[in-house]
């Protein structure tokens, strides 16, 4: 009986989430997504009659012959591209000192990206991991498989619990290996994943969505305090009013360290917080980006 009251909320939690996302991709993003992530190619558009200036390499012979005067083939950026959301559902995704999980962000915003390329007639797919790969859904095009992956987010049942970035690249790039539009959504609370992240930043265009929660940031000063270790199942038991300062600057440094990875290897990369709205972040960086590729 619980297990079809649980199906029967989360039915209702996709549906909310699903015409959420899409009015904002009519309402807030039309355009946007399409304008940062291009085709790869060109393909074939139409013909048209030879105007001076035209780059006579392009005249159709067999239509020029057809109608007894020179006509052009035009050709149009191929808009079609293959989406992968790769996502973090390890433990330290279930937590969240306000309304929301971690998890439950990681689903909105691949639902809004995953809207977004289906209103482009884009693929997308998904594969989810922990410290090791979880699941992989092939990428199609389509609102069926859509809803798959963010019922997948929110519905997963990992068997792991741990975090490897690195095991997430490394099967990405093997299975993969055609250039595709890269959504990493994870808290990043991870090491050694460097050297991988930057072979998927030269190999497709990658987008790193840090998802926090400032409950993880900081410490209350409240004495004596025991803290669980969500990945490892570690009770520690600490003084907060010493502890304090330190676990601020340690969290400081964390960001930062991650943030100059990111910009090392020229990977396009947004901060998000369990706390705040991820509407305005999404659009800052649809902008900042359409400037970046427009120089």
């Amino acid at each position: 009986m619980q297990e079809a009251i649980n199906k029967e909320i989360l039915k209702k939690q996709i549906k909310r989430l699903e015409i959420r996302s899409n009015k904002l991709v009519n309402e807030v993003f039309a355009g946007q997504y399409q304008s940062v992530f291009r085709g790869q190619g060109i393909e074939f558009a139409e013909v048209r009659e030879y105007q001076i200036g035209d780059d006579f390499r392009n005249i159709d012979r067999n239509v020029s012959a057809r109608y007894g005067k020179p006509y052009i083939k035009l050709f149009s950026e191929e808009r079609e591209l293959t989406v992968i959301f790769l996502i973090d559902i390890s433990s330290s995704q279930y937590f969240g000192s306000s309304d929301r999980l971690k998890s439950e962000i990681s689903a909105e915003v691949a639902a809004i990206l995953a809207f977004s390329a289906l209103k482009n007639n884009d693929r997308a797919g998904m594969l989810s991991f922990t410290d090791r790969v979880e699941k992989i859904i092939p990428p199609k095009k389509g609102k069926n498989n859509i809803l798959r992956i963010i019922n997948e987010i929110l519905s997963a049942n990992p068997t792991g619990t741990k975090t490897s970035i690195s095991t997430a690249l490394k099967a990405l790039n093997e299975i993969w290996r055609r250039r595709a539009v890269i959504f990493l959504i994870s808290d990043f609370q991870d090491g050694g994943y460097e050297k991988d992240l930057a072979i998927t930043a030269r190999k497709h265009d990658l987008v790193c969505i840090k998802i926090d929660d400032d409950r993880e940031k900081e410490i209350p000063s409240v004495g004596l305090i025991e803290m669980l270790d969500p990945e490892s199942d570690e009770l520690i038991l600490i003084d907060s009013a010493h502890a304090a300062a330190d676990f601020k600057k340690e969290s400081a440094e964390f960001d930062e360290n991650t943030e100059r990875t990111f910009k090392r290897i020229k990977a396009d990369y947004m901060n998000l917080n369990t706390r705040q709205s991820y509407v305005q972040p999404l659009i800052k960086f649809f902008k900042e980006r359409e400037m970046r590729r427009g120089r």
